[in-house]
C-alpha cells in the first residue's frame, strides 16, 4: 500500500526561543532528474521554411524533463517569430513567442514539459529552415516566491558556484533553475526549502 505525499503547504508555525514569536515551518525538497545535454534539435529537426507560415504538430518530441527550449535559424538571414505551445509541468497549457536570430541558438524562458504544436515563420531566403530543441534551464516543480534553492548536485558533485533560480508564485513554468556545470544526462539533485 502506498502512502500519501506530505503536503508541505499547511501553514504549520514552528516555536522560537523567544516568547510569542513563531516562524513558519519549511520543508527540504530534494527534486531529481537526469537531463540530457542541451541540443539544438532535441524537439524539431531543422524544417524547412516555405512563403507560408507552417503550423507543425507532427514529428515534436518532447523534451526529456520540464527545462526551456532554443529555436535556431539555418541560415544568417533567418527572422521572424517560432510560437511554441505546450504545457507545463503542472499540466497548464504555456506558449512562448521566441524570436529567430539568424544562425544563433536563442533560448526561451519557459519550462515545458510537453510540446504539441509549433508555428514557423516564413521563409527569409534560400535555404532558410528552423530547428527546435532544448536548453539549460530546468523546470522546478514548486511555485517560488523567493529563491529558496539552497544547494544543487549534477553527477553527485556539489556546484561550486550557486545556480541561476528565477523565481515565479504565479506561474510554474516561469520557476526554473540553470546549472553552471554543463547538462550531460547525469543525475541532477536539487535541494529546495519549501515553506509551509
Amino acid at each position: 500500500m502506498s502512502i500519501a505525499a506530505m503536503n508541505p503547504f499547511m501553514g504549520e508555525l514552528i516555536q522560537t526561543s523567544a516568547p510569542g514569536i513563531t516562524c513558519s515551518w519549511g520543508q527540504t525538497a530534494v527534486y531529481k532528474q537526469s537531463p540530457a545535454a542541451p541540443s539544438n534539435t532535441a524537439v524539431l529537426a531543422l524544417t524547412t521554411l516555405t512563403a507560408q507560415i507552417q503550423t507543425i504538430t507532427s514529428g515534436i518530441t518532447n523534451p526529456d524533463v520540464a527545462r526551456n527550449l532554443i529555436v535556431k535559424g539555418a541560415i544568417s538571414a533567418s527572422t521572424g517569430n517560432v510560437v511554441i505551445k505546450g504545457t507545463d509541468l503542472g499540466g497548464n497549457s504555456i506558449t512562448e513567442t521566441i524570436a529567430l536570430s539568424g544562425t544563433s541558438a536563442v533560448a526561451g524562458l519557459k519550462a515545458f514539459a510537453a510540446v504539441t504544436e509549433i508555428d514557423l515563420p516564413v521563409s527569409a531566403g534560400s535555404g532558410d529552415g528552423v530547428s527546435v530543441g532544448v536548453g539549460s534551464s530546468l523546470g522546478l516543480p514548486y511555485l517560488l516566491t523567493e529563491n529558496t534553492v539552497l544547494m544543487a548536485f549534477n553527477n553527485g558533485v556539489k556546484e561550486a558556484t550557486a545556480p541561476t533560480v528565477i523565481p515565479d508564485p504565479v506561474n510554474i513554468c516561469n520557476n526554473t533553475i540553470t546549472l553552471a556545470s554543463p547538462l550531460a544526462g547525469n543525475p541532477v539533485s536539487v535541494y529546495i526549502i519549501i515553506p509551509g
